[in-house]
């Protein structure tokens, strides 16, 4: 065996051994409502239903004394509102600092400020302020020693292209004013991308295009990206690429990003598509299933998605279509809108529905309960692939006969279909266990059937 092989292969096992790839699922607490519970009882509703991260709109000192003790990070903003003071005066953010961050913070898990929110669509025109409050914002903190990551969240509008994924682009009149700046400091200070993605509105916008089961993360022919050659089985991947590769036309490939919405509303108006409780509680129920079982986009598969569902609660008093009052996951009186799984716990031992009365409430699509599978990322190089598929087959116990001339999985002869089918079968032995799917960046975890000729991927289910 070649020492280049070798080498490859101890990487590999290297990189499984410390591998971690399981994700994160967190809420948005909107209170744009008269009728929300306490912030204390909050608190133990989010701890009852296992969510351990949470991002607020703004910085309520009641809210923040709740959290105190209770080991939920926490997301804390600083309106679109002050950006311009922030930008203009150093001293405002040392104010902003000490009277918002410091009397609660470590007792309260602070762990990212968000500087505004979505300002490029802001009408009153905040965009000029945004990098330098931010930069502002972060010198405040470091100031009082205080280590907390600093971003702001952004929502896809940002995009001049989002089709296909791999020719992401950020609008022009944003790259050197403020997308590059924001990257750059971004990159210094360790920081992530915020990015608000939103299928539904996709979807909404597109119906003769874009296919519900796309939309919602069930099983689908999936869309091929013609420069590339992915083809994504769910939109928000696809939205997210798009998003990456913005960053890498920008020269900005390490900049991890985190999504700091994305939701689905249960109600909506005639003219709203797709709105509706059984779309919403696949939507959700399906991307938290995909979330926690591991695994980045094509694009970044190595980095384990971190995302946002908006929203905790149903909000009486949002203005707008009657979508907007209707994202939550619970109803004021703490009671579930649909039945989804918000942790690990939950989500092992949750049925694809449950009654309610009269109606049945889709929890998961059936397709998808509890199935997941590990393909092959043809993005790293036929080198990189054979080398992972020779350990599958090799140390790693894979059983790799029906890939075999003359057996049931040999067509279509490919390097990705045979890698594809070997990595699914060390990643089903090993029962899916983290950092099972991923042979140094050369497969990541999906959450519908491969689809390889007629050959069938064995689940362990």
């Amino acid at each position: 065996m070649a020492v280049s092989t070798i080498v490859t292969l101890l990487l590999l096992l290297l990189h499984l051994a410390s591998s971690s790839a399981t994700g994160i699922i967190g809420v948005n607490y909107g209170r744009i409502a008269d009728n929300l519970p306490n912030p204390t009882k909050v608190v133990q509703l989010l701890k009852s239903n296992g969510i351990n991260r949470i991002k607020l709109y703004d910085t309520d000192s009641t809210v923040l004394k709740a959290f105190a003790g209770s080991n939920i990070a926490v997301t804390v903003a600083l309106p679109n509102n002050l950006l311009s003071a922030a930008a203009s005066n150093q001293s405002f953010t040392d104010n902003w600092v000490q009277s918002n961050i410091l009397p609660y913070h470590p007792e309260t898990l602070i762990d990212a400020i968000a500087v505004g929110n979505e300002v490029f669509v802001d009408p009153n025109n905040t965009t000029d302020f945004l990098v330098p409050a931010m930069k502002n914002v972060y010198d405040s903190l470091q100031k009082n020693k205080i280590d907390i990551n600093v971003s702001s969240p952004v929502a896809l509008s940002a995009l001049a292209t989002s089709y296909p994924p791999s020719s992401g682009s950020f609008k022009p009149e944003l790259v050197e004013p403020v997308m590059k700046p924001m990257l750059s400091f971004l990159k210094k200070t360790g920081s992530v991308l915020m990015v608000n993605a939103y299928p539904f509105f996709a979807y909404g916008a597109n119906t003769d295009t874009i296919s519900l089961d796309y939309a919602l993360l069930r099983e689908n022919k999936g869309v091929p990206d013609p420069k590339s050659g992915i083809v994504y089985k769910t939109l928000l991947e696809a939205q997210l690429d798009a998003v990456y590769a913005a960053m890498d036309a920008l020269q900005f490939p390490d900049v991890k990003m985190v999504v700091s919405e994305t939701g689905w509303p249960s109600k909506g108006d005639s003219n709203e598509p797709g709105a509706g409780e059984d779309n919403a509680a696949q939507y959700n129920g399906n991307l938290v299933r995909r979330v926690l079982t591991g695994g980045g986009t094509p694009l970044r598969p190595n980095d384990p998605l971190v995302v946002y569902l908006f929203a905790l609660f149903n909000e009486d008093q949002k203005t707008g279509p009657t979508s907007e009052r209707n994202y939550g996951l619970f109803y004021p009186n703490e009671q579930k809108v649909y039945n989804v799984p918000l942790s690990k716990e939950t989500l092992a031992n949750l049925p694809s529905a449950v009654s309610n009365g009269s109606k049945s409430q889709v929890a998961v699509a059936p397709s998808t309960v509890g199935q997941t599978w590990c393909v092959a990322n043809g993005k790293v190089g036929e080198e990189k692939l054979q080398a992972a598929l020779d350990y599958a087959c090799g140390e790693g116990g894979a059983d790799c006969r029906p890939i075999q001339s003359g057996d049931t999985c040999y067509d279509p002869n490919t390097l990705e279909a045979h890698a594809s089918y070997a990595f699914n079968s060390y990643y089903q032995k090993q029962a899916r266990g983290s950092g099972s799917c991923d042979f140094g960046g050369a497969a990541y975890v999906v959450s519908q059937p491969p689809r390889f000729g007629s050959c069938k991927f064995p689940t362990s289910n």
